[in-house]
């Protein structure tokens, strides 16, 4: 019989998505899932490989496990995602705790990897005495070795593999459970449009763990934002390691079973020119925001990640500023603002290209005087190797000329399985990093102050999220201090009667707070577009009042 499933998510959005289909998948097969790994049969980490810190996490959860294994003998430990590809059986040689390795690209093996490894654990977890000293090694200490993995990441990749892409119909099946177990309706969600990467930045391991770059059929994407709107999503966020690279041939497509297949990406390469083919050949990553606007109505808002700054059309542009839906919000990362060190990180772009964007999306999308601005955020590594004091200093000039409303800033640190890691030696200080690092965090706080300060006295529609992370901290506190050793505390009980604290978003993707009004409760709200007008701000956040 299935048991009880704890999945945990480290990393991006993709992997958010992911870990989404691998439970609603799971959950279609009987399984169900626990908020408590201590009370699970099966823990599976979907894992990230971009960044440290969140690799070391995921090294400490494994670490802990070995010993909740020697409690639980047929407990069954899942790694899925960047980690699996990239690490292969060497994690399992590390780690044997783990029995179930699943790379990104491999997902929907997973159920077959699983009941696999669940019948090998129990079997193992049943052996006599004697069996278990001639193995010279406990059952916590072998794995069930279940591993699905790309290897050169390129089973998906191409057209004569496209008989073998069921990963599509895993994609596919996920729009029609978009709830939680005993949770509200899910008001947003994330939709992906294409997969894998092209651009081989040479800090970055995506293109080898996720492979090569596909793009999904438009009207399979069109069919999940229908099904997605239809069980109650309103805002849906089209993902893709490069997502205005989305091109779909049509005549290049094929059919498998009567479901037409994901093909091999192949990017329009003439700039920001519009592609001659785009219609009825080819559709376009703009053709595709605007069938999606005007063909699901009910999405109320439409918004998409990641964007590549060198290939983006004038006709996305054009589609944003002329349907209302589509949110004004980029994040196109920069990561430095030195010519040479783009070059190196093999970014395929200079700063003065990447400043023509930003001017060039400016003048077709800010407006603030109608209330339509456009916000923009970025991406910044500080010491990448070689990475010189003036090689910075470009830095924070290109982060004060772009004028970001936040950006995510990060210390370089070598990744295993990247070009840079073997091509350049990791040459800048730690304390230079963390010193560079601060310092450009410094500039993107008091930049994201000024334009928080400058929306003060306008007014927005924002979706609301719920109550505030300090709400909820809020609420918690009270409820504890009602009791002491679960007896009632002594002392006259002072009721709150502070309004409750809402989070929501503008479609510029800035974060609002306002008290819930006193005719609405937060359960009601949570979903809606609401129309609130600015009061106050900081760097973060911005504050105001709900005009209903």
């Amino acid at each position: 019989m299935p048991g009880a499933v704890y999945l945990e998510t480290f990393g991006c959005q993709m992997n958010e998505l992911d870990s989404e289909l691998v439970s609603g998948q799971l959950r279609a097969l009987g399984y169900q899932f626990t908020p408590d790994p201590e009370a699970a049969d099966i823990v599976l980490y979907n894992t990230c490989s971009v960044r440290e810190h969140a690799e070391q996490k995921v090294w400490s959860r494994l670490g802990e496990l070995a010993e909740a294994k020697r409690e639980k003998p047929a407990m069954v430990v899942g790694v899925l995602g960047c980690m699996a590809e990239r690490d292969g059986v060497a994690l399992i040689n590390r780690m044997p705790v783990v029995d179930i390795l699943c790379g990104p690209g491999e997902l929907d093996r997973l159920p077959a990897l699983l009941d696999n490894a669940v019948r090998t654990r129990r079997s193992l977890a049943s052996e006599s005495p004697e069996v278990m000293r001639a193995h010279r090694r406990p059952v916590e200490e072998r794995s069930a070795r279940e591993v699905a993995l790309q290897g050169g990441a390129s089973r998906r990749s191409s057209t004569l593999a496209a008989a073998g892409d069921t990963l599509e119909l895993l994609d596919l099946s996920r729009s029609i459970s978009p709830l939680d177990d005993d949770g509200p309706v899910k008001r947003s969600a994330y939709v992906r449009i294409t997969r894998g990467c092209n651009k081989f930045c040479t800090y970055c391991v995506v293109p080898f763990t996720r492979g090569a770059e596909i793009h999904r059929p438009p009207e399979h994407i069109i069919d999940e934002c229908k099904r997605l709107a239809d069980a109650g999503v309103v805002e849906i966020t089209l993902l893709g390691q490069t997502v205005n690279h989305y091109r779909f041939e049509h005549a290049s497509a094929v059919t498998v079973g009567g479901v037409v297949q994901p093909q091999k990406g192949r990017a329009f390469t003439g700039g920001h020119r519009r592609d001659p083919l785009a219609g009825s050949q080819v559709t376009t990553f703009a053709d595709l925001l605007r069938r999606i606007h005007d063909e699901v109505p009910s999405i109320a808002r439409l918004r998409f990640v990641t964007s590549y700054p060198r290939d983006f059309g004038d006709d996305v542009l054009e589609v944003i500023r002329d349907h209302p839906r589509i949110c004004r919000y980029l994040h196109v990362p920069a990561q430095t603002g030195s010519d040479r060190l783009l070059k190196l990180m093999n970014r395929g772009y200079e700063v003065a290209e990447y400043i023509e964007f930003l001017d060039r999306a400016r003048a077709f999308l800010h407006q603030p005087q109608i209330g339509r601005p456009l916000m923009v955020s970025g991406d910044f590594i500080v010491g990448f190797p070689t990475e010189t004091q003036e090689d910075f200093e470009a830095s924070v000039r290109l982060l004060e000329r772009a004028r970001y409303k936040n950006s995510f800033i990060f210390k370089y640190s070598p990744r295993p399985g990247t070009i840079a890691i073997d091509k350049f030696e990791d040459d800048v200080p730690e304390a230079i990093k963390r010193e560079r690092n601060n310092t450009l965090l410094g500039v993107q706080t008091r930049l994201s102050h000024e334009i928080s300060l400058e929306q003060i006295g306008l007014t927005f529609d924002v979706m609301v999220e719920g109550l505030s992370v300090k709400e909820r901290k809020r609420q918690a506190r009270g409820q504890i201090a009602l009791t002491v050793h679960g007896k009632a505390a002594p002392g006259p009980l002072v009721l709150d009667t502070t309004s409750p604290e809402m989070v929501a978003r503008t479609d510029t993707d800035l974060i609002v707070t306002f008290p819930c009004p006193a005719a609405h409760t937060p359960e009601a709200l949570a979903g809606r577009i609401l129309r609130v007008a600015i009061t106050d701000a900081n760097a973060l956040t911005l504050k105001g009042q709900a005009l209903i």
